[in-house]
């Protein structure tokens, strides 16, 4: 059963879809917080993990960040990393207060952007007992590096060029300055390589399209974005289990492999072959086992009690 909620996070109003388990018996419930990618709203690639991970038993809750979708937030398509991981907290708390969830078998999981979101979250928020993440990007290190780390330093730099000229501009009262996310075009798209088209088919054709989701992010994003380190801290997820999953074909893969280096025990990065990145956002063949091996993950290790912490 899918029902509308709203909660706070820090002083702004978030809407989410919250799923609930049909006509399954018991008690308080384990719970899963899925947070949205880049651009992306609780009606997409989010609210479909939550709902097949909602047939297996788990509560779950996917939610418009702020500033975006049907959340509250002024300007509208700002991309604030403190503020999304700070959303994630925020839908904990709210999943906490349910009687029908187990506050101690509470996990995460982040899809793209989210990916990179949830494991900072995790890291300081001993409420999220186990994390996942599908298709993860560090946000920052893809302004910095590029979707495949091989970005020529010179696009940062005009990025940010770009957004210090925007913040002065909105301080003489000119308005918020913003920049496309994908071309207009499929041709222009097909022409900045597979990752982009993907994108683009997915946000801009009848595949997933939706008229809340932005294809744009606010300039005042870009230095926010920039100096964003999603894994720096992965490390401190441990003792609780991570794990990462990524296609074979997905261009940002790189960058799970990277951050699963770094994190400690228990961990696992598990491919789905033939998956690109956006594949998993919606395609059937990559999302059930992605979404089998999460309701494993999630099935075994929010029943667990968790060491403490050494």
């Amino acid at each position: 059963m899918k029902t509308n909620v709203t909660f706070d996070s820090a002083g702004l109003t978030l809407a989410g879809h919250l799923y609930v388990p049909d006509g399954q018996p018991g008690g308080p419930r384990p719970a899963i917080v899925v947070g949205h990618p880049g651009s992306g709203v609780k009606e997409q690639a989010a609210g479909l993990y939550a709902e097949r991970l909602s047939l297996d038993g788990f509560v779950t809750l996917a939610f418009d960040a702020a500033h975006q979708g049907e959340s509250e937030g002024e300007p509208r398509g700002l991309e604030d990393p403190a503020h999304r991981v700070e959303d994630i907290k925020a839908a904990v708390s709210f999943l906490s207060t349910r009687t029908d969830v187990d506050p101690d078998r509470i996990g995460a999981l982040g899809l793209c952007a989210s990916g990179g979101y949830v494991i900072p979250a995790a890291a300081t928020d001993h409420r999220i007992r186990a994390v996942a993440t599908v298709s993860a990007v560090d946000m920052g290190r893809q302004f910095r590096e590029g979707a495949d780390g091989t970005q020529d330093p010179a696009i940062l730099q005009g990025l940010l060029d770009a957004a210090a000229a925007a913040r002065t501009s909105e301080a003489r009262g000119e308005g918020v300055g913003v920049f496309p996310i994908f071309p207009e075009t499929e041709a222009q798209a097909r022409a900045g390589g597979q990752h982009l088209f993907e994108g683009w088919e997915y946000y801009g054709t009848d595949r997933a399209a939706h008229a809340r989701s932005a294809k744009f992010f606010t300039l005042n994003s870009v230095d926010r974005i920039a100096s964003f380190d999603a894994f720096r801290f992965i490390e401190l997820v441990a003792p609780r289990p991570l794990l990462m999953i990524a296609g074979t074909e997905a261009v940002t893969s790189w960058m799970t492999t990277h951050a699963i280096e770094n994190a400690r025990e228990p961990k696992e990065q598990y491919w789905i072959n033939g998956a690109s990145h956006v594949a998993l956002y919606d395609k059937d063949e990559y999302v059930t086992p992605a979404v089998a091996k999460l309701a494993d993950f999630f099935g075994a290790h929010l029943d667990d009690k968790i060491p403490e912490s050494s």
